[in-house]
């Protein structure tokens, strides 16, 4: 797949999410085979682009290419001048978003909201592409409800008004996360347009994957809150996809040498205080499909500097290695 000059390879994108794909977890997720990970979305209010939660957002020193910036907000003027300030900042793809269906979102007519007024719509897309050189992307969802599925109507737009790539999530804004994503809009929206398209919505796994793709006839797939706690799923993915083959899943010492890392680089990037705070929801996340979670969470939850939760991380991890090769195989 390409966006603009970017050939986004593999075709493994990860999806934009709001606390959670900061710096940190954008870079152990592209080592881990994302072929694009989009930042958090990031505010058009020129007022809030100097406080410290903003700085961290449009912070990208030392990314690999291509970077790809978010950003949100319901008036043409604002995203337009916010695409500008984050491609000098070193954005080399400006996304918008159309998607998120949070209420603190909707109801400033922001993220999936704009889906009801094509026409400002069209006014958003035509002033941010004609703001920047670089590619801009537009994520979006199948409507607003079940009555008003107008994503068709909507990308049709995106691709008059000169988007590079569009993706569409499975459900409408009404549905925020419940029920199941349906493909069949993304199939028909993809087969209209002569841009990429990308499926986000429900996919889980290498098998997922596949399927989505071969029933939309999309260019890429974007993994979200299933990412969340299992980065390594990424790279399931795009090695299924290029080979048919499925990974064996990581080991506990792979395992506890990512999450150590994932926990070092959240506490230089955000510093201790902040770092341990942050890194708490994500060791949560590591161990929610395990049968240790309750007793990890406790051990862990106790630390309050940088140096506690990486040592008793590591030593939980350390004594379930040991018991795992002291117990014997079964004959």
């Amino acid at each position: 797949m390409q966006i603009g000059p970017h050939p986004i390879q593999p075709r493994v994108v990860l999806a934009p999410m709001a606390g959670v794909t900061d710096k940190p977890f954008r870079q152990l997720c592209k080592r881990m085979g994302a072929g694009l990970a989009v930042s958090e979305m990031t505010t058009s209010d020129p007022r809030f682009w100097n406080t410290a939660k903003s700085r961290h957002r449009m912070d990208h020193a030392g990314e690999p290419d291509p970077i790809s910036v978010q950003i949100a907000g319901t008036q043409p003027r604002l995203l337009a001048e916010a695409a500008r300030h984050n491609v000098g900042l070193g954005a080399q793809i400006i996304d918008i978003n159309m998607g998120c269906p949070a209420k603190k979102v909707c109801n400033v007519w922001a993220g999936s909201a704009l889906m009801r007024d094509a026409s400002l719509v069209a006014r958003i897309l035509e002033a941010v592409v004609g703001a920047v050189e670089v590619p801009v992307t537009l994520k979006i969802r199948t409507g607003w409800d079940a009555e008003h599925r107008n994503a068709p109507e909507i990308a049709r737009i995106a691709e008059d008004c000169g988007i590079a790539a569009l993706t569409v999530h499975g459900r409408t804004r009404d549905q925020h996360y419940t029920g199941h994503a349906e493909y069949m809009t993304v199939a028909e929206i993809k087969s209209r347009l002569h841009i990429p398209v990308i499926a986000n919505g429900d996919i889980d796994s290498p098998q997922k994957a596949r399927a989505v793709l071969e029933a939309t006839g999309c260019d890429a797939v974007m993994v979200g809150r299933a990412a969340q706690g299992r980065p390594w799923l990424l790279r399931e993915i795009a090695h299924y996809l290029a080979t048919g083959q499925l990974l064996p899943p990581p080991g506990l010492d792979e395992v506890r040498d990512v999450l150590l890392g994932h926990l070092d680089a959240l506490h230089d990037f955000y510093g201790e205080d902040m770092g341990v705070r942050i890194a708490r929801k994500h060791l949560g996340w590591y161990a929610k499909d395990r049968p240790e979670n309750a007793t990890f969470r406790e051990v862990v939850n106790r630390a309050n500097d940088a140096a506690t939760q990486t040592r008793l991380t590591r030593a939980y991890f350390d004594q379930l290695i040991a018991r795992t090769i002291d117990t014997p195989k079964a004959a």
